[in-house]
């Protein structure tokens, strides 16, 4: 089978490395002849390093872009491809509009937005990552919609894999401190409120404890988070918050971490790492991944929204969560395994990448004759709530409900 994966940007964040090591995957594991396809970025290098090449996508700020639908025509014509990928709404619609309605190539969308994004068509097969998501869009009329979490490399992102002395030394850390690590693009939009609160956290412990955090990644938020960081250092009398920038391949820092923060894709990683993980979110949100809490994100996803105030302090359920894990190194070791373990059952790339092949072949013999009926409905969907939809460089999670 020949699959036309049609991603987002190749910028350094959970879905572009989803989208990358499932295509992978199924090359591998299941013999499937890959062409993907999107905006150059900096995770072109995990792409090559997979053994992958690009076939380059424009950029674009307004979505459905035209001139994306009319290369991936052109693509589609050239390669003939047995089924297309898409991931992410805008991907979606793109595909849908220019090949799928058109020219009848099966497609399936996966989509791992938070919420249901209601604007994508409901005949279309369709994956979410958010176990409560996947359930309210078949309840709501998706004729073929899967559960699809986030996949990780148990091989790649094994504990032992690398050395953690040498990692903590690459990345300034000290041996004598307790390393708290994220790694995150650094947004406005739904990272840059809890990066902030946990700088305040490590300012407040630091004064206590021996505290010190590195955030790894990049984005248009730096320049305040520099900021923040600065001024807790200043008032530490230390370098207790590090700065590290993006990494492309970030494995490393999670080595080097005792505690890793981070929410989706990347506290999953930690995770893997056999590292503690506090999940982060919006307005706050922050809560130790533990027997108490792992059906709760198991269902709702790996992320979560607050009630705090915008004001950028440490919310008292992360400081309390810091604390304690900094005080408590049995239970480090004891929450590292027992997120692992969660890892192994349900994130292993391996076994997700099965459960792909099995639905890209289903969406191939499910028919490809399109719904005019589904399209006009998209279609009202998206002039009635956002007629000229954007996406800024920093990857938004803000997409058509």
């Amino acid at each position: 089978m020949k699959i036309l994966v049609f991603a987002h940007r190749l910028e350094l964040g959970g879905t572009q490395t989803n989208a990358i090591e499932l295509a992978a995957g199924l090359r591998d594991r299941h013999g499937f002849d890959v062409v993907f396809h999107a905006t150059p970025g900096p995770a072109v290098d995990l792409l090559h390093r997979k053994g992958l090449d690009l076939v380059p996508a424009p950029d674009a700020r307004l979505h459905p872009s035209l001139a994306r639908m009319r290369l991936l025509r052109d693509l589609v014509r050239r390669e003939r491809p047995d089924l297309i990928h898409a991931w992410d709404w805008w991907q979606g619609l793109e595909a849908y509009g220019a090949v799928h309605l058109t020219m009848r190539v099966p497609l399936i969308i996966s989509d791992m937005m938070m919420t249901l994004t209601h604007v994508l068509p409901r005949q279309i097969s369709t994956t979410f990552g958010v176990l409560a998501v996947q359930r309210q869009a078949a309840q709501q009329g998706w004729r073929s919609c899967a559960y699809l979490p986030p996949p990780v490399d148990l091989a790649a992102n094994a504990p032992d894999l690398l050395d953690r002395a040498a990692c903590r030394s690459a990345m300034g850390l000290s041996d004598r401190d307790i390393a708290l690590v994220t790694v995150s693009r650094l947004s406005h939009t739904m990272k840059a409120d809890s990066l902030a609160r946990t700088i305040d956290c490590v300012r407040q412990l630091g004064r206590v404890l021996p505290l010190q955090l590195a955030i790894v990644g990049d984005g248009t938020a730096r320049g305040t988070l520099q900021a923040l960081a600065n001024r807790a250092n200043r008032d530490l009398g230390r370098k207790a918050i590090i700065l590290h920038g993006a990494m492309t391949d970030p494995r490393p820092a999670y080595a080097a971490a005792d505690i890793v923060l981070g929410m989706g894709g990347s506290a999953l990683r930690g995770m893997a790492f056999g590292r503690p993980v506090i999940v982060t979110g919006d307005r706050g949100f922050a809560r130790l991944f533990d027997a108490d809490s792992v059906d709760w994100f198991a269902d709702g996803g790996i992320h979560g929204i607050g009630t705090a105030a915008d004001d950028g302090l440490a919310v008292p359920a992360m400081v309390s969560a810091v604390r304690r894990l900094a005080s408590m190194p049995a239970l480090r070791d004891s929450l590292g395994q027992f997120g692992r373990d969660h890892v192994r059952r349900h994130h292993d790339l391996d076994a997700l990448t099965d459960r792909l092949a099995v639905l890209c072949h289903a969406a191939i013999t499910q028919g490809t004759v399109p719904s005019i009926q589904d399209a006009a409905r998209s279609a009202v969907i998206y002039l009635r709530e956002r007629r000229f939809q954007t996406t800024s460089r920093d990857k938004t999670a803000d997409g058509l409900r």
